[in-house]
């Protein structure tokens, strides 16, 4: 095991260069000039130059390119442009409202999916079964912005359950007031999708030979779904989650946006439309950086479930 943590934090190396190379050069060579930019329609040129000077821009690429490596290895990323914060303290400020409504989320959707599903997979091919699809099939077609202006119109706006939206700087306020209604319908819109996937990773266990030889031995039903099925899904099931965990950190742009929350999806929604270099280029290198540790922490977790994975 240690020998095999060692060999994929030494793979991850290469693989984070590339990224920062590949980043670097798009903004390089399609990005525009943040001389200009930063300047703005009014600046003259000798503005314009002095910014360039004052950024580094007029040195040659592979200097501006070790400049960038500094960056990175010091989490040193400048200022935004847009505010004159430090990017590593934006980041750092605005990422706990992103963990206090993306973690509920992916908790509650998981353990609310799985025995969902699971339960489904057990009637398959009944009237219940059918009827679960029929609704999740809807709930499918329907826009997440439909769930959002609805949630907020009936629950906050009519009964006054929530607030419409806002945050504090208090995290017992916000997980008891300004959380649960984004929780609950970003809940509501991933069930019917989650739902539908691990019933099909269900019924591709149930099919197995295992099951029928359970079966014939005699075990009982609920037996055979909750100690042989469920533990042979999880695999397909931990991926499932695993696509999804970079999501934690990064937070949603329509929640986030809609329900006014301070995070870091909003945060980068914004610096997109401000052209706000330094937040776009950290948050791309920060996002592939925590995708590389969960599809390791997840590999680990193969082994963890099924003692069978071989890990090389």
């Amino acid at each position: 095991m240690a020998a095999y943590l060692i060999r994929r934090l030494w793979q991850m190396v290469p693989t984070l260069f590339g990224v920062v190379l590949l980043v670097f050069l798009l903004f390089k060579g399609f990005g525009g000039d943040p001389a200009e930019i930063l300047g703005g329609l009014n600046a003259t040129a000798e503005q314009v130059d002095a910014i360039r000077q004052q950024l580094g821009l007029n040195e040659p690429w592979w200097v501006q390119f070790g400049l960038y490596l500094k960056q990175i290895a010091t989490f040193d990323w400048g200022k935004s442009w847009a505010t004159g914060e430090a990017v590593a303290e934006l980041f750092s400020n605005r990422l706990p409202a992103t963990l206090t409504v993306m973690v509920p989320i992916l908790v509650l959707e998981t353990l609310l999916a799985i025995p969902f599903a699971l339960g489904i997979a057990y009637v398959r091919g009944s009237l219940t079964d059918r009827m679960v699809l029929i609704v999740t099939t809807v709930a499918l077609s329907i826009s997440f912005l439909v769930y959002v202006i609805v949630g907020q119109y009936l629950f906050a706006f009519k009964l006054g359950w929530f607030p419409v939206q806002g945050w504090s700087d208090s995290l017992a306020t916000n997980l008891l007031q300004y959380a649960p209604l984004p929780v609950l319908l970003a809940v509501a819109v991933s069930l019917a999708p989650q739902t539908r996937l691990y019933r099909s990773f269900f019924l591709d266990e149930i099919g197995q030979d295992y099951v029928r030889t359970a079966r014939a031995k005699g075990l009982a039903e609920p037996q055979i779904m909750g100690r042989h099925v469920m533990r042979n899904a999880m695999i397909p099931i931990l991926t499932n989650v695993a696509v999804g965990l970079p999501g934690i950190f990064v937070g949603s742009f329509l929640i986030e946006a809609f329900f006014s929350i301070p995070g870091l999806g909003r945060e980068v929604l914004l610096a997109v439309n401000r052209s706000d270099y330094p937040v776009i280029q950290a948050f791309a290198i920060y996002i592939a950086f925590i995708t590389m540790l969960v599809n390791l922490f997840t590999d680990l977790l193969y082994k963890w479930v099924d003692p069978r994975v071989v890990l090389k």
